[in-house]
């Protein structure tokens, strides 16, 4: 959301209606004065640095990751397709156990506009891994096609195996090949490395010159990190 595009008289209210509200693709130079704005009402707004990526420079450093191939021991497995089956309600449990807030299931089962949701896991069908991308504009954005990625899980017993790189990867690769979208962009906080580390070896650079942020109640805690 953009405040000079939709006025305060309707964030406000939403505001007051949600306790919630995003800010996405906000000139940097414009943070200051929304948080200003904010702390008036009473809300905090907690930001995240924007890495983005053209198709060209994100498919070749994804495409070489996937190249290399699963761990050992590790399968691709289906995408969600339904909102509220027991496969959807699985993937939203592993990724509330790995401390990432997940999706409503129309969200990840793209019932709702396009989006991905890449799944990775063992033999017997067990989530290791799964990130989430949609195209998260709409159609009078200047950003209505470049696709957001996040919500990336792995299980801690798969952790130092380069699985978050790989599941990153394919993710980044659909949302090119199946969703057309024309850029991706990943939020990342200033103070999580591995996460840094992990969508630069996508092919994705911070831009400096945009930020995304969420307002919420001054004394609630960080919506994630």
């Amino acid at each position: 959301m953009i405040p000079n595009r939709f006025g305060w008289e309707l964030i406000d209210k939403i505001l007051n209606r949600d306790g919630i509200c995003g800010f996405r693709m906000i000139p940097a130079s414009k943070a200051d004065e929304l948080k200003s704005r904010l702390a008036k009402g009473g809300f905090r707004f907690d930001t995240w640095d924007v890495f983005l990526a053209d198709q060209a420079s994100a498919l070749a450093a994804s495409e070489a990751i996937i190249d290399q191939g699963l761990p050992d021991g590790l399968l691709d497995q289906d995408k969600p397709t339904e909102p509220d089956d027991e496969y959807t309600a699985r993937i939203q449990a592993f990724m509330a156990a790995s401390g990432v807030v997940p999706f409503s299931g129309s969200l990840l089962a793209g019932t709702v506009g396009p989006a991905t949701t890449v799944v990775v896991g063992d033999k017997t069908g067990t989530v290791a891994a799964t990130p989430h991308g949609y195209l998260a504009h709409n159609s009078y954005s200047t950003y209505h096609r470049y696709a957001w990625g996040g919500l990336v899980a792995v299980a801690q017993s798969q952790r130092g195996r380069g699985l978050g790189n790989h599941i990153n990867a394919r993710m980044i690769v659909s949302v090119f090949r199946d969703l057309h979208a024309t850029h991706i962009y990943e939020l990342v906080s200033a103070s999580n490395v591995p996460s840094r580390r992990m969508v630069e070896s996508c092919g994705l650079r911070r831009d400096p010159a945009v930020v995304c942020g969420v307002a919420t109640p001054g004394d609630s805690a960080r919506f994630t990190r």
